[in-house]
């Protein structure tokens, strides 16, 4: 303690370079002790500056999101940038106004034309607004979009820097948020992040940049499967940079577009999966190492092996007793994905009272959680609204005393997906026609069986093969109901195929049920 006073600068450097090279080796604990001395000895808040950024960084690596998020909010109040923590609906809009009226007439070149951030306390100020976006992201989806809209506007006011271009990106997934559906201008702010980081040449940001545009914009324009490499890109570019948080955020968004998205091969998604979730755990990323437990369970249960994923990463739990446990440490982000996660297998496993269940636990989960909208989407949650129709679709046509509001379930779904199909016919053309035909289906309109033709080719075109399979089977159930058993039969055939390719044991399992009942029927036995 005595070198403060008698060597002052020399010890400060130690300790600032002894807490950067913790973060780096994931020496959280060890970094959180050695804090302690910079932050009571220092002379100046600036001099406590480096010590706090990389002790928000540890804070959001090992899941203390409310610690990072309070510890942000405090430093940036000390430079003269309070952040509103409790945000209502007055809030909201008074801050959306304030970010639009920043930007109105301001051309794609007019932002990249901005002079160099050059104001010391804007700078570092710019610095933990960007700590606090996954931590907000994760667990206060509310605050979320207010840090993004600051960032933004202190960029306009005060010029770039290279968090700019995670600032405006992150602008951009909030445009394509469920309150706005503005792909287009999404697509312009996330071409603005990505031109801007090029001409700053600020490479240590492309982790951060790829995984907004990749994972929350393009999925509206591009083909999903042409996301996959720049995550992959960003995963490596991240581990080389140091910035394990975004490197392991870079691979989560990889095996969720992957897996609910592309439908990769399940087993080989379960090798790479344990592969990267290793990984995740020697660096410490223990949110990210969480997300892809989710995902390893899901290829799990639809290759139909009765392993519980959870085991190892949070304490010997299953998946019920984790959801709970999430729910009491309100850990939103995995809460949600769960729930997403389980609808989806219960659904292609045909178990359609459970789907039903965790949709309407996800409904009460975003009833309950402010600032649900006004997030950036993933591919997941776009999966997820198709899924949705699927299910409404399947309780209507039960007419029970529930049918108006499955109905409507259906026709929220379908309004969604036309406008995602018209911004992206590659990824939502297939799943447009499915939910069309099972919607005509429900209405008793021939016009389903073309429809579940166009999703069957637009699947196959697409290298959406399990959705093709999809496809394939709800064609089938549809002829079922139209006694026309052989061309049934043919159908359940061709979704075996698919699901075999897909490695989805339990699915094709299930479907050999179908066919074992079904052949006596048809005229090739007779």
């Amino acid at each position: 303690d005595n070198s403060w006073e008698v060597n002052y600068h020399l010890s400060l450097r130690l300790y600032d370079a002894a807490s950067e090279a913790l973060y780096v080796v994931a020496d959280y604990s060890t970094l959180a002790a050695l804090a302690e001395k910079p932050l009571r000895y220092a002379q100046c808040f600036e001099d406590k500056l480096i010590t706090y950024s990389n002790l928000v960084r540890a804070m959001s690596s090992s899941g203390k999101t409310d610690e990072c998020i309070n510890t942000c909010v405090s430093v940036l109040s000390e430079l003269g940038e309070p952040i509103p923590t409790t945000i209502n609906q007055q809030i909201y809009f008074e801050e959306v106004a304030k970010v639009q009226e920043a930007l109105i007439g301001r051309s794609r070149q007019d932002l990249l034309s901005l002079p160099v951030m050059t104001d010391i306390n804007k700078l570092t100020a710019m610095r933990f607004l960007n700590h606090m976006l996954l931590v907000t992201y994760a667990s206060n989806p509310a605050l979320n979009p207010i840090v993004v809209f600051r960032m933004v506007r202190l960029t306009v006011a005060y010029g770039v820097c290279n968090i700019a271009a995670i600032a405006f990106s992150c602008y951009g997934a909030w445009l394509a948020s469920g309150l706005n559906e503005d792909y287009g201008a999404a697509f312009t702010m996330g071409r603005v992040a990505s031109d801007l980081m090029t001409k700053m040449g600020s490479v240590e940001m492309l982790p951060r940049v790829h995984a907004v545009v990749y994972g929350m914009i393009n999925i509206y324009k591009e083909p999903w499967q042409a996301s996959l490499c720049k995550h992959s890109e960003a995963f490596d570019a991240g581990l080389h940079n140091g910035d394990m948080e975004y490197a392991f955020s870079n691979i989560a968004f990889y095996h969720t577009l992957a897996l609910f998205g592309c439908g990769s091969n399940l087993l080989e998604s379960n090798q790479s999966l344990h592969k990267h979730i290793q990984r995740g755990l020697q660096y410490k990323q223990e949110g990210m190492v969480k997300t892809m437990t989710v995902l390893k369970q899901m290829t799990y249960d639809l290759m139909g092996i009765k392993k519980n994923a959870y085991d190892n990463h949070f304490g010997g739990l299953n998946e019920d007793t984790v959801i709970e446990l999430t729910l009491q440490k309100k850990l939103t982000a995995y809460t949600r994905m769960m729930y997403q996660k389980i609808k989806y297998v219960k659904y292609m496993c045909g178990d359609m009272d459970a789907a039903a269940k965790h949709y309407d636990l996800k409904e009460e989960l975003y009833a309950n959680c402010a600032g649900q909208a006004t997030i950036g989407r993933t591919a997941l949650v776009l999966i997820a609204s198709f899924i949705d129709g699927l299910i409404g679709l399947y309780f209507a046509r039960k007419h029970r005393d529930d049918e108006a509001k499955w109905t409507s379930v259906a026709e929220t779904s379908i309004a969604l997906v036309s406008k995602w199909a018209k911004s992206c016919s590659w990824n939502f053309a297939n799943k447009l026609s499915l939910l069309e035909a099972e919607y005509f289906f429900l209405k008793d309109d021939e016009r389903a069986y073309s429809c579940y033709k166009a999703s069957i080719k637009q699947a196959r075109e697409h290298k959406f093969n399990h959705e093709e399979g999809l496809a394939h089977e709800k064609l089938a159930t549809y002829l079922l109901h139209k006694n026309r058993h052989d061309e049934a039969l043919q159908h359940f055939q061709n979704a075996k195929k698919c699901y075999a390719i897909w490695h989805a044991t339990f699915l094709v399992q299930r479907v050999d049920k179908a066919i074992a009942v079904l052949s006596p029927l048809c005229g090739g036995s007779r």
